[in-house]
């Protein structure tokens, strides 16, 4: 994700809250990863909102354009100290996909040479920032409670089973797990 800012979002207080309310029925849930020291959950809370860009697998990029607005997203911090490394806060999509400027420009760590206005085959979507958690759920803690039960829902997380997706998508019931074990952590942490 690149560090471009975006100013808060504008809009009714009614046209949000019907919104809302519709969408929390659809709401879909993913986890985007993001190098702590290129941007992390501390950077975003200081930005209020940020463009999800810089995605340069198709894969992933097509799970960018699945996202809707309100979608729920867990950021997780990637390639830091083993104990730093997991789900550190959520976000959600404030914005649905469009093609990532990133791509086309020459001084973007992210650019497509093959990228042009019209050939722009990459996307973005942005985030609003909602929490970060007081604890880090690691990732060596989810593939642990993984171990557990080797076809329940962390198992098939898409986190251990295609770890090297820097966005994938989790069904409701393994956002409440991980939420659940954030809660455990939280608590034997007091």
């Amino acid at each position: 994700m690149s560090k471009r800012l975006h100013s808060t979002l504008k809009g009714h207080a009614d046209d949000d809250a019907i919104k809302s309310s519709k969408s929390k029925l659809n709401t879909q849930y993913f986890l985007l990863k993001s190098e702590p020291h290129e941007y992390s959950i501390t950077n975003m809370q200081e930005d209020k909102t940020g463009e999800w860009d810089g995605v340069r697998n198709y894969q992933a990029r097509n799970f960018l354009r699945s996202m809707n607005v309100d979608d729920r997203c867990f950021f997780y911090h990637s390639k830091t100290k083993p104990a730093l490394t997991g789900i550190v806060g959520t976000v959600r999509v404030a914005r649905t996909a469009q093609p990532d400027p990133s791509a086309c420009d020459a001084k973007s760590d992210y650019y497509d040479p093959k990228c042009t206005d019209v050939t722009n085959k990459w996307s973005s979507v942005l985030v609003e920032y909602e929490q970060t958690f007081p604890v880090v759920l690691t990732l060596k803690e989810i593939k642990q409670e993984a171990s557990y039960d080797p076809d329940g829902l962390l198992a098939n997380l898409a986190l251990l089973k295609q770890s090297r997706l820097s966005v994938v998508p989790l069904t409701r019931e393994q956002w409440d797990e991980v939420m659940r074990l954030i809660e455990i952590k939280v608590g034997e942490n007091k």
